[in-house]
């Protein structure tokens, strides 16, 4: 079986990609190729992964005409001729396509060369390339209940999940081991995704030494790279105050890993975070970005709110103090922790890479 991805731009496009790719590879013995660009994440990512990595010039389309609408508008052609350049020198049996503007000319030329098309929906609310490429593809698998409904009717959808929960949902929590936990208190774990989130890190810079001085919790505190130093500098008396209780990381390399450990996590709302924490049954406070496409991560903390996975805090609303008060309140309920794990783990799909593998074999035949 030869498998083309296509998708990036953001590591919510690239991580389902990567999951279920390594999924096909362990059970199909799948060869598989990914196309993005020179731009996103996936230059990094997919290289580090260990899988081949083919570039092609594309830049988005917006949705209102301007006078980079014709360039654009060139580009996207050149970008379906190279694309099937690619298509005809690897020869797959399949194209999934994971988001992002790459997506678009690659799944595009691959319908135009009769090759079977997937394309993979991460978010609540659907992005503008995966609701055209829906008129086209043999199948759209959608990572929440609900999505269809901003899809044309014609489009052939099916229910999965997020290939990122299989990968989730086989953590042991060895892989955390490096991080000198005591497994007698309760774990809080804040991250700002894989760069940071500035206003994040702000509040639970501030509030983090109340939740340390309200119990005996410990933190796991994730800035992001770009922050590492200054708020390692800035909590270095804290770790003093509270020894072995705030560990202090710039990134960590398997994250699930962690969340087997954690007892509550203070996030943002990217699908592929939430798909992780619902396989897994991770209570959360989860505080959506307000800077993407169609608000789609209040969208997503709305969908596990509403059902008592989690918590929504809204960025309008965030401040140390607030922040503070919502973790001791949290803290120190442990009945209602139980209560969100268990209606977070009723959400979670761990089986969706084997879901989409099945999907691919049937499509492919």
């Amino acid at each position: 079986m030869r498998i083309l991805f296509a998708g990036g731009g953001t590591g919510g496009h690239i991580y389902p990609a990567l999951a279920l790719a390594r999924h096909l590879v362990d059970t199909e013995r799948a060869e598989v190729l990914f196309v993005g660009t020179e731009h996103g994440m996936e230059k990094e990512l997919i290289p580090a992964a260990g899988f081949r990595l083919e570039t092609i010039p594309v830049v988005g389309m917006k949705r209102r005409f301007s006078l980079q609408t014709g360039r654009a508008v060139f580009l996207a052609a050149a970008a379906v001729f190279a694309a099937g350049r690619l298509i005809r020198l690897f020869k797959p049996d399949l194209v999934v396509g994971t988001g992002g503007y790459v997506a678009g000319p690659v799944v595009l030329a691959a319908f135009l060369l009769r090759i079977p098309t997937v394309i993979h929906e991460q978010n609540s609310i659907p992005g503008l390339t995966n609701i055209l490429l829906s008129r086209i593809a043999g199948r759209v698998c959608l990572s929440f209940p609900g999505t269809e409904e901003y899809f044309p009717r014609t489009a052939r959808m099916v229910f999965t999940g997020n290939p990122r929960a299989s990968e989730a949902a086989s953590a042991s929590g060895k892989g955390a081991n490096d991080v000198l936990l005591r497994p007698q208190r309760p774990v809080f774990l804040c991250v700002g995704g894989s760069h940071g989130a500035a206003k994040l890190n702000q509040a639970f810079s501030e509030a983090v030494v109340q939740v340390l001085a309200a119990g005996d919790a410990q933190a796991v505190y994730i800035t992001g790279k770009r922050y590492f130093a200054e708020l390692a500098a800035k909590l270095a008396p804290l770790t003093i105050r509270f020894p072995n209780r705030l560990h202090i990381l710039p990134y960590h390399p398997d994250l699930p890993e962690l969340l087997r450990k954690t007892d509550l996590l203070i996030c943002r709302a990217g699908a592929t975070t939430l798909a992780e924490i619902t396989a897994l049954g991770v209570p959360a406070v989860l505080v959506p970005s307000p800077n993407v496409t169609n608000n789609h991560q209040e969208h997503n903390a709305e969908f596990l709110a509403e059902r008592g996975a989690a918590v929504l805090l809204k960025e309008s609303h965030l401040s140390g103090q607030t922040l503070a008060e919502l973790l001791i309140e949290l803290l120190a309920d442990e009945k209602r922790l139980k209560e969100m794990a268990a209606a977070s783990r009723v959400l979670g799909v761990p089986d969706a890479a084997e879901r989409m593998a099945e999907i691919i074999r049937k499509l492919k035949e």
